[in-house]
C-alpha cells in the first residue's frame, strides 16, 4: 500500500512539475548563455511566453500523419516519465523513451521535406550513438544494486555514483546529444547556427510545435532525474548532494554548448561509442571481477 502511495505521488508530481520546471531551465539554459556571450538576455520564464504565444498561433499542419505522431511523441514521454519517477522497472523506462524517440523521427519524416527529412535520419544517427551507453546505465544500476526497480535505487546503502563513477561519466557525455546541443546538435537546435532550419521539426508550427517543446521539458526532467539517480540513497544527506550535481552537470552542458562548434556525424558517433566502451564498458568490467 506504501509503495502505491509513493509512486502515485511521484507520479502526480512529475505530471504537474515537470513542465514548469523544464520550462524554468529552459529559460536559465537561455539567461547563462547570453551571459556568456557578452548579452543580457531574455528573462528567464521567455520559455513560458513562448509556448503560449505558440499555442495560440495558427497551426500549418501539413498532414494528418504528422499530427498524431507528434501527439504520440508527447503522451510517450510523459509516460516514460511517469515510469520513471513512479519508481518502476529502469530498462521499461529506456524502451519507452527510445520509443518516443522514434516517434518524433516519424513526425519529421512524415512530412516529406527534405530539411526535414534530413533532420530525421540525423536524429536517428544521434540515437545510434547514444542507446548503447543508455543500456549500459541500465545494467550498471542491476549490477551495482541487484535489481532494475527505481523505487530500490534509492535505499541502497550507498549512492550508485561510487560504484559506477565510468557510467556516470558516460551518461552525461550522452547528455549532450539528448539536449540537442553542440557539438552534436547535428538534428535539430534551439539556437540560430543550426544549417537546417529547425531541422526534424522545421515543418511544424503552432500547437504542433508548442507540444514538442512541452514533450521537451519533460524529457530533460526525466534525463536530470537519472543523474540524480546516481548520487539518491538512503540517508537525508544525498538530497544536497543529488542537488550540487545536478547544478554542476546543468552548467557543464550549457558551457560545452557555447564553447564547442558542430561535428560531423561520424565525429558524434565514434565519440559516444569511445566514451561508452572506455567509461561505461570498463567500469562494468570492474565491478563484475573486482567488486
Amino acid at each position: 500500500m506504501e509503495r502505491t502511495i509513493w509512486a502515485a505521488a511521484g507520479i502526480a508530481s512529475y505530471l504537474i512539475f515537470a513542465p514548469f520546471i523544464g520550462g524554468l531551465a529552459a529559460g536559465i539554459d537561455r539567461k547563462i548563455t547570453a551571459r556568456m556571450q557578452g548579452r543580457k538576455g531574455p528573462s528567464v520564464l521567455q520559455p513560458f511566453y513562448d509556448i503560449i504565444k505558440l499555442f495560440n498561433k495558427e497551426t500549418m499542419i501539413v498532414n494528418k500523419t504528422q499530427y498524431v505522431y507528434v501527439w504520440c511523441f508527447l503522451v510517450t514521454m510523459v509516460l516514460t516519465g511517469a515510469l520513471f519517477f513512479g519508481g518502476f522497472d529502469i530498462m521499461l523506462v529506456f524502451l519507452t523513451l527510445t520509443t518516443a524517440a522514434m516517434f518524433f523521427v516519424f513526425a519529421g519524416d512524415s512530412t516529406n521535406s527534405p530539411v526535414s527529412t534530413m533532420g530525421a535520419q540525423r536524429e536517428l544517427l544521434q540515437m545510434l550513438a547514444y542507446e548503447p551507453m543508455v543500456l549500459i546505465v541500465a545494467v550498471g544500476f542491476y549490477m551495482a544494486t541487484g535489481t532494475f526497480e527505481v523505487h530500490k535505487f534509492i535505499f541502497s546503502d550507498m549512492p550508485a555514483i561510487v560504484k559506477l563513477p565510468g557510467v556516470f561519466i558516460g551518461f552525461v557525455s550522452i547528455l549532450t546529444i539528448k539536449f540537442r546541443k553542440s557539438p552534436f546538435d547535428l538534428s535539430t537546435s534551439h539556437h540560430a547556427h543550426q544549417e537546417l532550419v529547425m531541422g526534424v521539426s522545421t515543418d511544424m508550427s503552432g500547437r504542433l510545435y508548442g507540444m514538442i517543446e512541452a514533450a521537451h521539458w519533460y524529457e530533460n526532467i526525466l534525463l536530470y532525474g537519472v543523474v540524480a539517480l546516481f548520487f539518491l540513497y538512503d540517508s537525508v544527506w544525498c538530497i544536497p548532494i543529488a542537488a550540487a550535481g545536478l547544478a554542476v552537470v546543468f552548467f557543464l552542458e550549457i558551457l560545452i554548448d557555447n564553447v564547442c562548434a558542430r561535428v560531423k556525424w561520424d565525429v558524434m558517433i565514434k565519440t559516444a561509442w569511445s566514451i561508452t566502451l572506455v567509461a561505461g564498458g570498463v567500469n562494468l568490467l570492474v565491478l563484475q571481477f573486482f567488486m
